[in-house]
C-alpha cells in the first residue's frame, strides 16, 4: 500500500485527488504546530551555532552524503562539529543515545552509524532533538552541531538552515502529505538559508521552486568498491568483465539513482529494491540467479553482520561534491552565528 501511494504521488492519479482533503488537515495541524514549537525554540537557545541539513519532502534526496560532507569540511575549517539525528529505523535502550560506526543500527539507526562511521564525530539520536543537542554539549567538545534532518522540529533552535531537494524528481504532485510527498508546502524553500539540488534542476523541479535559487550537488561513487568482508577493495574499472552483471541490492528513497550510478559505472545492474530503512534479514541476500551483490553504504551498516567473510557482497560508497564557493559561504555563515550566540549567551 505505501509503495503504491508514493507512486501516486508522482502519477497525480486518482488516489492521490482522493487523498486531496486530509492534505488540507495536514497542512492546517502542521502550521499549529510549527507557531508552538517556534515559540519554545525562542524560549531554549543554545551556546554554539546548529545547522540543521533537511527537506521538506518524504523519501531520499541525498541529505546524507552532503551532511557528510559538511562536517568534514566544516572539521577543515577548524570546527568541532557534533551530530545530532531522530535515529530513524533504530530503537535505542534509552535516550539521549551516543552512537559509533560499531552501534548496531537496529538501535542508532542506519543513517546516523554510517554517519559516525564516516565522519569521525559525536553522534547522538533522539527523537528529541533539543535534548540530543544538549546532551552533546555536556558530554563532548564540538562548538558547532550539526542535526541530520529535522527541518520540521521547529522546538530546535537553529542558525542556517540547509533544505535538499532532488533535482530530477522534484516534489511530484506538489500536494502534502498525504496527497503528495510534501512534509511543508514548497514556498518553505524561501525562508531557508540554502536550497540544495541533488542533480541539475530539471525543467519542471525549476518550476516548482519559482524563483528560489539552488546549489548543485552531484554524488559521485568513489574511485573504488569496498567489500563488505575481508577481500581488498576492488577499482571499479578494473572489476571483471565477466562479472559486469550484478544484483543492486537497495533500501533507499530513491532506488533508481543506485541503479543509474551503477550502469554510469559500466555494470548491468538487476535491482533489488527494499523499503527506506529496511531491517534486513540473512536470506534477503539470498538472491537467484546468483550475482555479485552491490549495495548502498546505508545498506552496508544493517548487513555487516549477516554475511560471512568471502562472501560475493559489495559496497559502493559514495560523495557528495559541493562547488568550493557554497561552502566557504556555510562556513562564514558560522561565524557570523557565533558572534550572534556569543552575544545572546553573555
Amino acid at each position: 500500500m505505501a509503495t503504491k501511494l508514493e507512486q501516486s504521488w508522482y502519477k497525480d492519479d486518482w488516489l492521490s485527488k482522493l487523498l486531496t482533503p486530509l492534505a488540507a488537515l495536514f497542512g492546517a495541524v502542521a502550521r499549529q504546530r510549527r507557531r508552538s514549537h517556534q515559540h519554545q525554540a525562542r524560549q531554549r537557545p543554545l551556546p554554539v551555532p546548529v545547522i540543521v541539513v533537511g527537506n521538506i519532502s518524504v523519501g531520499g534526496t541525498g541529505k546524507t552524503p552532503l551532511l557528510i560532507s559538511l562536517v568534514t569540511a566544516l572539521r577543515e575549517a577548524g570546527y568541532r562539529p557534533g551530530v545530532i539525528s531522530r535515529g530513524y529505523g533504530g530503537r535505542a535502550p534509552s535516550y539521549p543515545y551516543l552512537v559509533s560506526e560499531q552501534t548496531d543500527p537496529a538501535q542508532g539507526g542506519d543513517e546516523p552509524v554510517l554517519i559516525a562511521s564516516q565522519c569521525q564525530c559525536q553522534v547522538v539520536v533522539d527523537p528529541d532533538r533539543h535534548r540530543a543537542a544538549e546532551y552533546l554539549l555536556t558530554h563532548s567538545d564540538c562548538n558547532l552541531i550539526v542535526s541530520d534532518d529535522g527541518l520540521q522540529h521547529y522546538h530546535l533552535p537553529r542558525d542556517i538552515e540547509i533544505a535538499v531537494i532532488d533535482g530530477a524528481r522534484g516534489f511530484g504532485n506538489g500536494r502534502l502529505l498525504p496527497a503528495g510527498p510534501l512534509r511543508e508546502p514548497a514556498e518553505r524553500l524561501a525562508e531557508v538559508d540554502f536550497v540544495v539540488s541533488n542533480g541539475e534542476l530539471q525543467p519542471a523541479v525549476a518550476r516548482q521552486l519559482g524563483v528560489v535559487d539552488a546549489v548543485t550537488m552531484k554524488v559521485a561513487p568513489v574511485g573504488q568498491l569496498r567489500h563488505l568482508g575481508d577481500k581488498p577493495p576492488i577499482a571499479a574499472r578494473d572489476w571483471p568483465f565477466t562479472r559486469r552483471e550484478v544484483n543492486a541490492v537497495a533500501g533507499i528513497g530513491n532506488p533508481q539513482r543506485f541503479v543509474n550510478t551503477l550502469k554510469g559505472l559500466g555494470f548491468v545492474p538487476h535491482l533489488h529494491a527494499f523499503a527506506d530503512h529496511h531491517k534486513y534479514r540473512a536470506e534477503d541476500l539470498q538472491l537467484s540467479p546468483q550475482r555479485p551483490i552491490i549495495m548502498t553504504a546505508k545498506d552496508a551498516v544493517k548487513c555487516r553482520s549477516l554475511v560471512s567473510g568471502d562472501a560475493d557482497v559489495w559496497v559502493l560508497d559514495v560523495t557528495a561534491e559541493m562547488p568550493g564557493l557554497w561552502l566557504e559561504q556555510v562556513v562564514a555563515r558560522v561565524k557570523q552565528s557565533e558572534t550572534r550566540d556569543q552575544t545572546v549567551h553573555k
